[in-house]
């Protein structure tokens, strides 16, 4: 399915370079209108073809069929073997082992299939938290966890004499802390009804609403968190690193047009981006940038009016711009004056912490009186960079003033 809806957009992105030759701006615009509306499509796709039903045949998965039982009829539905199950997390799954309370403490430890199925729909929330993209850290407690950061580069080999002083020199080091701040969903509230209904999902019902929340929560915080009491975002953080951001002078150049750098983005701009990161660090770089941004980058041409955009047509071949890969962040700043609106580098080394276990707390009283249960579930991050001072492992591009 993905990749028969990959082969359908890298024809019609052929068919929207035809009609821009053809000097057919009514056919591009379709063309790549419907190049986006496939894109949206194969997000689709490939988020549904991630995601799989508990086989609670399988003994491995019985904690994971008490929970789905839990959720739709509380602590009635659950005998006692059951609710062990649910209330201790074993080695196995990466955890020590720990006592949960029931729905007026803390509330459950969500199994393992429940929380690959929040990963999954978060992953098409918020792509950044897929794998691959920033760097990610995962810890069984919440304590403040300090990660080094040094900067060597100043040093080299050198040649000595035989039996010749060598010098010594210090390596400068520092060390960047992450937390654990505490992210809720808030409440989602359920009909009575809803649970009792067998032919609901349940499980796929509350993990995705919970990943919408999450998604929207977690791109805005690791983009634009101040660090004051949050976690600190991207953004945030690349200013406080000192690195200077590459100021637009917009695709006039290629296009011929009266664009300017605070409404547009050229050819020029990403590739002085590209290298304002050190080349260490463009060995599997990335661009991140809002979808809307992306939808005017598609439109662009070098000067050799090749196109920066080129799509990926098999499932694991990504698309592309400029020749590097790119992430969707829907909390990033829109192209308007001023505006950071590309970052480029290594994202890995924006590091997002983890605290392992997330809870969820089944509220039956609260909403008692409407026919409803009420669910809430929380989990801990922090994120910063974690780059030297002096070389610079990602940067943006900032639209002209």
């Amino acid at each position: 399915m993905s990749k028969a809806l990959r082969e359908q957009r890298a024809q019609a992105h052929a068919e929207g370079l035809r009609a821009l030759r053809d000097n057919n701006r009514a056919a591009f615009d379709k063309a790549m209108t419907e190049v986006d509306r496939l894109a949206v499509e194969i997000q689709k796709s490939e988020a549904r073809g991630s995601a799989n039903r508990f086989d609670v045949a399988d003994p491995g998965h019985k904690r994971a069929f008490a929970f789905a039982k839990w959720l739709r009829g509380g602590d009635n539905a659950i005998n006692q073997d059951e609710r062990r199950s649910i209330e201790f997390r074993d080695v196995a799954e990466g955890n020590v082992l720990a006592h949960i309370g029931t729905y007026t403490g803390l509330g459950f430890l969500v199994p393992t299939g429940f929380a690959g199925k929040i990963e999954d729909a978060l992953k098409y929330y918020a792509p950044l938290m897929t794998a691959g993209v920033f760097g990610q850290m995962e810890t069984s407690t919440g304590n403040p966890i300090p990660f080094p950061v040094s900067d060597d580069t100043a040093q080299s080999a050198v040649v000595v004499s035989e039996a010749g002083t060598i010098n010594e020199s210090d390596v400068t080091a520092n060390q960047v802390n992450l937390g654990a701040w505490k992210l809720t969903s808030g409440i989602i509230k359920a009909s009575v009804e809803l649970l009792q209904d067998s032919g609901i999902d349940v499980e796929q019902w509350l993990a995705e609403r919970f990943a919408v929340r999450y998604g929207r929560g977690l791109e805005n915080y690791l983009t634009n968190g101040t660090g004051s009491a949050q976690p600190t975002g991207l953004l945030t953080a690349i200013a406080a690193s000192g690195v200077s951001p590459v100021v637009a002078a917009g695709s006039s150049e290629s296009s011929g047009g009266g664009e300017t750098g605070a409404n547009s983005i050229g050819y020029s701009d990403l590739v002085n981006l590209e290298h304002s990161v050190d080349p260490s660090y463009r060995r599997g770089a990335k661009y991140m940038f809002h979808d809307k941004t992306l939808s005017q980058l598609k439109r662009i041409f070098d000067k050799f009016g090749r196109p920066l955009w080129v799509p990926g047509i098999s499932v694991s071949e990504p698309d592309r711009l400029n020749g590097y890969e790119y992430v969707i962040n829907q909390a990033f700043p829109q192209i308007a004056v001023g505006h950071n609106t590309v970052a480029f580098g290594d994202l890995s080394k924006f590091v997002v912490r983890k605290v392992s276990g997330w809870t969820v707390q089944r509220l039956n009283e609260l909403f008692a009186q409407n026919g409803q249960v009420g669910f809430i579930s929380n989990m801990r991050v922090d994120s910063n960079l974690v780059m030297a001072a002096n070389v610079p492992a990602i940067n943006v591009l900032q639209q002209h003033s």
